[in-house]
């Protein structure tokens, strides 16, 4: 049985279809830490190493976090199995020497909102709307990035929230916590994860909502 880390704010269309593949939900909340709105968000608190199941997770303590950016964002690197991609200027130092010795590429970003602003598809494949991110995974040819439109996904408190963070594989299915249709890159999202072999999954029900990747 996975074991997959989702907000507690999660929408129960998609609690429910976690539960019904066989997954255990462990619900992520905190208070007093971070930004209220992001307060519930897994991939703030946590740092999954790899694209598939099973892959190392890495949790942070409360002191490792800090209220307000940069100091929040110490766990959110985007991490494929093969390439660790962050602002390593703000990489929790234990996270940064667990990815060196598991072998894998670092790639320095000036986005610290790294996982909330990446769709990690695969090991060598990655959606995101940041071209500070495209452009410095274009030095890694074997990395394909997808670079979609930023914007047109909601998050509480904020004009807008991240592709990234309403996003999250589960076995062969890359799933969107809601109406991925409504984007307007929704073609070529689907495309790129299908032609992997992999499922795209989403739900049409409510508007397509960033809660801190599913995890």
């Amino acid at each position: 049985m996975n074991k997959i880390y989702i907000s507690k704010d999660a929408n129960r269309i998609l609690t429910d279809y976690l539960e019904g593949l066989g997954c255990h939900l462990s619900f992520i909340t905190s208070n007093d830490i971070v930004d209220p709105a992001i307060a519930n968000h897994p991939d703030i608190f946590l740092c999954k190493m790899g694209a598939a199941d099973g892959a190392p997770i890495f949790f942070a303590e409360k002191e490792d976090l800090g209220r307000d950016y940069p100091f929040d964002v110490a766990f959110n690197a985007a991490c494929t199995g093969k390439y660790f991609i962050h602002n390593l200027s703000y990489t929790n130092e234990k996270l940064l020497l667990a990815a060196k010795e598991m072998g894998m590429t670092l790639i320095d970003v000036r986005q610290g909102y790294t996982k909330c602003s990446i769709v990690v598809v695969a090991e060598d494949a990655i959606i995101t709307y940041d071209e500070g991110i495209v452009q410095a995974c274009s030095k890694y040819p074997e990395l394909e990035v997808l670079q979609v439109s930023p914007g047109f996904v909601r998050l509480d408190g904020y004009d807008t929230g991240f592709i990234g963070g309403c996003s999250g594989r589960v076995g062969n299915e890359v799933l969107f916590n809601g109406d991925l249709f409504a984007h307007p890159d929704f073609q070529r999202i689907v495309t790129f994860i299908e032609k992997r072999g992999l499922v795209c999954r989403w739900f049409p029900d409510y508007k397509l909502t960033d809660i801190g990747s599913i995890l």
